[in-house]
């Protein structure tokens, strides 16, 4: 027995041995596919040496002889730090998933291959200016020299055991209509009010429901702001202007004048809420060549700087969330086409071949308009009428790149806004300031003219009577230069004030994020760098002191409950982190939430304008049916804070971080045991209402989307200014900069907006 447990004992030692030296052995094979970062390499397609210096923290500066052999270095630098993430981007434009990751994508291919946004990159690049293709050209060579150079793969090629394909223009575009794709929600709002409308609930009530934006709260621009002769805004009917706040992806921005800051001279901030991934959606760059020269957040797979500044401007972004999308309904006639101006128009049928890893094939039917495709045919759960859809971003023309590289190289407002003509969609609040004292606003775009009395709120015939009228000229754009309030505030609110000639959108955010801003913009006469980075990381909630005076009315159903009240009321309403309170109120304001779930259909109803009047002044959905005595809606308050309380004890949590976590998967790994090595979560306070965002699931409480990039630019000496995205530089998991400025950001730090110590150069040299 000895023998055979000495045995035993020796033949588990040798498997834990070969085991630690196979580990061992693919821990140093995916390590080979770390990136140079020193020394030199000869690449075919450059004219001059290049200049790559990363920092101690990844930062890259690229210093090159010509604006061609700028971009083909970014191209190269993108993919060596990137190449799986690009590669991941552009199968999703694609509608490709399927043929490395399986069945498990394919609903999504034909989704994507529905839209046709590959088909659309493709028509967009025949179309692109002489300077554009140079670029993108030059971009895609960088990254097929990389391609081209023997450098092992990122580790997901090798896991998932294929090689990427070579690169071409269309790949880069499919990215900026994915993007646009992510910021633009209005098709989905018009199919919720429908599918509402569907279920019986009249006009009226939807108006309750889904209450309109505020009369009395903030717009990013005041009547005094503008110097176009207004009107009235169009007019609409009660259910044409239902407006419910939207749940896209949120930012905030602000730029002041030097009159509001401590040096003379503007601030500008911004940090754009997106989703949260395994490598960050941004590649912190500085671009250094002739009559060019930028430095801020780029986005792998595409040139250029998306945010920051150049030296004489500075800029950013926030979605404005214009409704640049318009269901129509279809009135069919015998299954093969569909009523149009009095005539029966034949569909125009595509066929998208999906190819399945492991040798299957999809042959699938895409039904074309003259609007665009029949998205519902994608929808697993379609409605019984069929809806086309119209939107800028099908559009075969689109020059988004040639606005964002004019912009790179402006060096004055005009020049900016000259640089905007041409953007497309998304359109985007932009926030300017210059080094000679200027600040500014304007949300460029091709927003669609409507027929009077088509509001883009809900699906409309699709018969011609509806069709757009054009676009609106860049003249009419919303803008201003040095307003006379000396600060401008964007938070995906309202942006245009009464009067304006038309209107972007009926869908905006709540305002609590810009109510907030602006209350503390105004608290000082004068504001300093910290004034804006203590702005940028609040997480005081506003939604808090809106429903403060409901736990004052409501009676408390334990002396459990009745104590976390005053606990409650004693509050300052921080969102923090590491709040008992705040996970109390946010577990409280969740069970407030399902109030009209009966009536909707919907688990959760985050409006809180709603809520709030029905708590005050009554509503149906208040009294359950299934319990006697009949409910009063603060008698619903008060049962949901036992539920908080149960949900709470139920969790084991005591701090809102906890169980609210900041969460990085990785789009593929995730789903592997090597996401141990992949994934990262971190605690983070906030909520969806605060100004340092921390938006949640309400099941699972986790944050999936937040703050991707945070710049706070100084026009007095933008060598001082200061930015930060989560999680790092590299994409690859085993690399010292794939996650290490995770902890930076959670913790609200910030890297100087240049070059940090330390650093290797590797130099790009013609190869023949």
């Amino acid at each position: 027995m000895k023998r055979f447990l000495k045995a035993l004992a020796w033949l588990v030692g040798i498997g834990a041995g070969l085991s630690l030296l196979a580990g061992l052995g693919l821990y140093l094979l995916l390590r080979a596919s770390l990136p140079q970062g020193e020394g030199r390499l000869s690449l075919k397609g450059l004219s001059a040496p290049v200049e790559v210096v990363r920092d101690g923290r990844g930062v890259v500066r690229v210093r090159a002889a010509t604006l061609e052999d700028l971009f083909f270095a970014q191209g190269f630098v993108h993919a060596q730090e990137r190449l799986w993430q690009m590669e991941f981007q552009r199968r999703v434009g694609q509608g490709r998933l399927s043929e490395v990751l399986g069945e498990a994508t394919l609903a999504q291919d034909r989704f994507l291959r529905t839209w046709g946004f590959y088909r659309v990159a493709r028509a967009a690049y025949a179309g692109l200016y002489p300077e554009e293709k140079r670029v993108v050209e030059a971009y895609v060579a960088g990254v097929n020299a990389f391609l081209a150079s023997g450098a092992p793969l990122p580790p997901e090629f090798r896991l998932l055991g294929f090689r990427p394909e070579p690169w071409t223009g269309p790949d880069v575009l499919v990215w900026a209509k994915m993007m646009s794709f992510d910021l633009s929600g209005n098709w989905e709002e018009e199919l919720r009010r429908h599918r509402l409308l569907a279920r019986g609930i009249s006009p009226e009530r939807l108006l309750e429901l889904l209450p309109p934006y505020p009369e009395d709260a903030p717009t990013i621009l005041r009547a005094e702001d503008l110097r176009l002769g207004l009107k009235r805004e169009e007019a609409a009917s009660a259910l044409l202007r239902l407006a419910p706040p939207r749940a896209l992806e949120a930012s905030n921005n602000w730029v002041v004048a030097g009159s509001r800051t401590v040096t003379g001279k503007p601030f500008l901030a911004d940090d754009p809420h997106l989703g949260l991934g395994a490598p960050s959606l941004w590649f912190l760059m500085a671009l250094e060549g002739p009559g060019y020269r930028a430095i801020g957040a780029t986005l792998p797979g595409v040139p250029g700087v998306v945010i920051g500044h150049n030296g004489r401007i500075a800029w950013g972004v926030t979605n404005v969330g214009a409704d640049v999308q318009d269901l129509y309904l279809l009135e069919e006639v015998g299954g093969k086409g569909y009523r149009y101006r009095g005539q029966v128009v034949p569909y125009r049928v595509r066929e998208e071949r999906i190819r399945i890893k492991g040798g299957k094939e999809e042959v699938l039917k895409v039904r074309e308009t003259l609007y665009g495709p029949v998205i519902t045919d994608a929808l697993q759960d379609p409605p019984q009428t069929p809806m086309a859809l119209r939107w800028v971003s099908l559009d075969p023309e689109d020059h988004l790149l040639m606005a964002y590289l004019g912009i790179n190289r402006a060096g004055n407002w005009e020049e900016f806004k000259e640089a905007l003509r041409p953007y497309s969609a998304p359109s985007q609040n932009f926030v300017y300031a210059d080094v000679d004292g200027n600040i500014g606003y304007i949300a460029p775009g091709k927003f669609p003219i409507r027929k009077e009395g088509h509001t883009g709120m809900v699906p409309v015939p699709g018969n011609g009577e509806w069709d757009w009228l054009g676009y609106r000229p860049p003249e009419a754009w919303p803008q201003v230069l040095n307003p006379p309030e000396g600060f401008l505030v964007t938070a995906n609110h309202k942006v245009t004030p009464p009067g304006f000639p038309y209107a972007l959108t009926y869908d905006w955010a709540e305002p609590y994020r810009a109510e907030r801003i602006r209350e503390m913009l105004l608290a000082k006469e004068k504001l300093s760098l910290e004034d804006m980075k203590a702005i940028q990381q609040d997480q005081k909630s506003l939604l808090y002191r809106d429903f403060r005076p409901v736990l004052e009315l409501l009676s408390p159903l334990s002396e459990g409950s009745r104590a976390w009240r005053e606990r409650l009321l004693a509050w300052d309403g921080t969102m923090a982190a590491g709040s008992e309170e705040a996970l109390v109120f946010a577990l409280w304001y969740t069970e407030l939430t399902r109030l009209p779930e009966r009536e909707v259909g919907e688990a959760y109803w985050d409006e809180p304008r709603y809520l709030l009047k029905a708590l005050k002044e009554g509503d149906p959905n208040c009294d359950q049916p299934e319990t006697e005595p009949k409910e009063t809606c603060l008698d619903f308050a008060a049962l949901a804070l036992e539920r908080a309380l149960d949900r709470k004890a139920s969790l084991g949590a005591r701090t809102w971080g906890e169980v609210h976590r900041a969460t990085f998967p990785h789009a593929v790994l995730t789903h592997t045991p090597l996401r141990r090595l992949s994934d990262r979560a971190v605690p983070f306070g906030g909520d969806r209402y605060t100004v340092n965002v921390g938006p949640f699931d309400p099941v699972s409480l986790r944050m999936d989307h937040g703050p991707s990039y945070r710049q706070i630019l100084d026009l007095a000496n933008l060598e001082a200014s200061w930015f930060i995205h989560p999680m790092g530089q590299s994409g690859h998991f085993l690399s010292p900069h794939y996650a290490d400025l995770l902890p930076l950001w959670a913790r609200g730090a910030y890297l100087a907006m240049g070059l940090g110590p330390g650093g290797r150069t590797l130099l790009l040299e013609p190869g023949r």
